[in-house]
């Protein structure tokens, strides 16, 4: 189930809302697991199962932790094995057929494969649990001694199969007191239609012409057809996620619960170190907290900092996909990372504004093509398609065609990637109420109708 779907949307929503709000205090996180649950099983009964293992796992992990009869040793080993645990379970499912493939291909051996499926929001889940038992173990936060609370915050199935990772100590208050007033809840509304329209209106149409232009030999391949493609796929993915973000944080609010942002207008940016602050925040926030910090980040001297900035985006692009191009990904923008860190920031506060944002977004499209193809050698064959370098003309009379008739899909597009919001406040542009809710009521209606008829609907953070 996911939540651009009419089930979700007119049968699954309203009733765990009613009996939400009908249902006492005291019993409210028992509704929301029990609705969680469900949402989780409707794809994947059986592997609802490996969620509580770990849920239960990381309970009783993290009761250990804080027995005072434990020194500050043997703490270290619960945290060790409930570490390990977790990404061997992780690990088992999202890179063990990944491995025997390549054993496999470089030894010669024929070790079959499991070919079990990849759980759904498995990362997202996995690290979510780990933040909470890394963070008992600092101290930051006390065990939460209540299971069902515990498993209300892993499985909460607003963020539960694409996030954002919510780490524990955000939400550990508001897992037994948070505030719902209708203000929030409207809010909440009016952020998952929002979300809803990104991912419907925007994501789904713009994939189409990706679909279209990947579905090409790169080999003879037009230059401006390829750039309409990456500029596609770029369009898709950020739409198409941080839809899902803002549906996610829309619904949390509807229940009580406030998560950070995982999106900041990404396309503005004038750097990639600017780029990786304002895209996916809550993976590059947790990388940050339980990864780079804890290697040293910028304490101990540019080298070890560039060396610490190298491993923190080798492990971003092997959680992503178990496929060479992610970890080539990965590689990619850590090398500029370093770079910037190094001299690059430095140079590009000297040249205009615009020539900035040129950069950055040249390098972010570079590195959706890295993305965009679990073989290699199709990226590399894009790569010479974007730079005209496969002896195909520039454009053809299809190339233009694409253009021509997405014209209108591509501005609007450009627009909603803009902050508008914030340029309106900037210039004190007010929006009636009246006018709001208009707004939010067409988008829900083309939305529906959208989905109504609707035979592409896609989720790409699904596979991660």
């Amino acid at each position: 189930m996911v939540f651009s779907s009419l089930l979700f949307l007119f049968l699954f929503l309203p009733s765990v809302i009613i009996v939400y709000y009908s249902a006492p205090r005291r019993v409210k996180n028992v509704i929301l697991l029990i609705a969680s649950l469900i949402f989780y099983a409707w794809g994947e009964p059986v592997y609802i199962l490996l969620m509580l293992f770990s849920t239960f796992a990381d309970y009783f992990f993290g009761l250990l932790m804080e027995r005072a009869t434990i020194g500050r040793l043997w703490r270290k080993w619960v945290v060790a094995l409930s570490v390990f645990v977790n990404l061997a379970v992780l690990g088992f499912f999202k890179y063990a057929d990944f491995l025997i493939a390549n054993l496999n291909a470089w030894l010669g051996t024929t070790i079959p494969p499991s070919d079990l499926p990849l759980p759904i929001g498995i990362s997202f889940y996995t690290f979510q649990s780990m933040s909470y038992i890394i963070d008992v173990y600092r101290g930051k936060t006390k065990a939460q001694r209540n299971w069902l609370d515990f498993a209300t915050y892993v499985s909460l199935f607003p963020q539960l199969v694409a996030g954002p990772i919510v780490q524990y100590g955000a939400i550990a208050n508001q897992l037994r007191d948070r505030v719902m007033n209708n203000a929030l809840f409207a809010e909440g509304i009016r952020r998952f239609i929002t979300g809803l329209a990104k991912k419907v209106l925007l994501a789904n149409n713009i994939g189409l012409l990706w679909q279209t232009v990947s579905s090409h030999s790169a080999d003879t391949m037009p230059a401006l057809t390829a750039w309409i493609g990456i500029l596609a796929f770029a369009f898709q993915i950020y739409f198409d996620f941080s839809g899902y973000s803002d549906m996610a944080i829309g619904l949390g609010m509807m229940f009580g619960f406030r998560f950070n942002e995982n999106f900041n207008k990404p396309y503005i940016a004038q750097s990639i170190t600017d780029f990786w602050r304002r895209w996916h925040i809550s993976l590059s926030s947790w990388f940050r907290d339980y990864v780079y910090i804890p290697l040293g980040g910028n304490r101990r001297g540019l080298l070890i900092q560039l060396r610490n900035i190298l491993i923190v985006w080798m492990l971003t692009g092997i959680w992503h996909g178990a496929s060479w191009n992610f970890l080539v990904w990965g590689l990619y923008f850590g090398v500029i990372l370093m770079a910037e860190k190094w001299i690059v920031l430095r140079l590009l506060k000297r040249i205009p504004r615009w020539l900035r944002h040129s950069y950055a977004l040249f390098l972010i499209l570079m590195g959706w093509v890295l993305f965009a193809f679990d073989e290699l050698s199709r990226g590399m064959a894009y790569f010479m398609a974007l730079l005209g370098g496969n002896g195909a003309p520039l454009w053809n009379g299809e190339s233009l065609y694409l253009l021509y008739t997405n014209t209108i899909l591509l501005v609007l597009l450009i627009a909603a990637s803009l902050p508008i919001r914030e340029i309106a406040q900037r210039h004190d542009i007010r929006i009636h109420p009246i006018l709001g809710l208009g707004w939010h009521a067409m988008l829900l209606l083309a939305s529906v109708a959208y989905l109504v008829d609707a035979t592409f609907n896609p989720f790409l953070y699904f596979r991660f």
